[in-house]
């Protein structure tokens, strides 16, 4: 009853209208979603890709154009990993879906050192098995619930420790071109999207691998944000911004402008002409 109650409050509906809008214009301004497209919307058990299958729903049946969901999971056969949690919540939805296995857990605990990072090595397993599975399910579209303030944090990993202006892109094309790869959440603020999650009570499931790995580069990027935004409300928000407003020539990439041929276009004689002639 209070569950129902939080759903249909005020509140809740402004938030619920307001990520609706957020995730509408994002596939709106990047081109996401097409007519006929079948999109994969990979579905973890955490916040952001509940949020994210949650809004893709609500917006299909609204949209102008006509689009296929079919939620995937990827059971990497994690130590206490609830299977029944996600097959009945999807049943209950009445959406497609297929629950994949495959257990990259025992390969990245046997390759990475006790105490190292493991979610480079797991990112990349999880990567490929979804790409093949977007392949066999002939999707168009992989959707990924990565939200703005990830595509900031990874701005700044990248800059911090690997020497790159780059961050995730709203939408990608893979390096073999097979695949599209949507982020629907771009515009998304994790707060807010924390604060559906709580509402919706979506029967999350914690990730037993990087969760439990306190000293993640990623988590020291996320609290110096915080700092940030705490000192600074906005502060992320400008950031992402940012990332839409690039400009070439005032950064220092010579493949990406040409510095080597800019010439001045103003001549020195009308550069000069009004200023007095000398005095001998």
């Amino acid at each position: 009853m209070e569950a129902t109650k939080v759903r249909t409050s005020k509140t809740f509906k402004r938030l619920q209208a307001s990520l609706r809008g957020l995730v509408g214009k994002a596939i709106a301004d990047y081109n996401m979603i097409e007519e006929g497209d079948r999109v994969m919307v990979c579905l973890s058990g955490g916040k952001d890709s509940y949020t994210m299958l949650d809004l893709l729903l609500s917006l299909q049946r609204k949209a102008p154009v006509k689009f296929e969901l079919l939620a995937v999971n990827l059971d990497q056969k994690q130590p206490g990993f609830p299977t029944h949690i996600l097959p009945e919540y999807l049943t209950n939805l009445g959406i497609p879906y297929r629950i994949v296995t495959q257990d990259t857990y025992s390969v990245v605990t046997r390759v990475i050192p006790e105490g190292k990072t493991m979610c480079g090595l797991c990112s990349r397993l999880r990567r490929g098995i979804l790409y093949r599975v977007a392949t066999e399910e002939r999707a168009t579209k992989i959707a990924l619930g990565h939200h703005r303030d990830d595509i900031v944090e990874t701005l700044f990993l990248n800059m911090f420790h690997g020497g790159k202006l780059k961050a995730m892109p709203p939408k990608l094309l893979t390096d073999d071109k097979q695949h599209i790869v949507i982020r629907p959440l771009a515009y998304c603020p994790e707060r807010e999207i924390q604060r559906y999650a709580n509402a919706r009570q979506f029967p999350i499931i914690p990730c037993n691998l990087c969760g439990s790995q306190e000293n993640l580069q990623r988590v020291q990027i996320k609290q110096m944000l915080q700092t940030w935004e705490k000192e600074s409300p906005g502060r992320i928000d400008s950031l992402f911004r940012s990332l839409q407003n690039v400009s070439p020539s005032h950064l220092a990439d010579t493949e990406l402008f040409n510095f080597a041929s800019l010439e001045q276009e103003i001549s020195l004689n009308n550069e000069f002409k009004d200023f007095p002639e000398p005095t001998v």
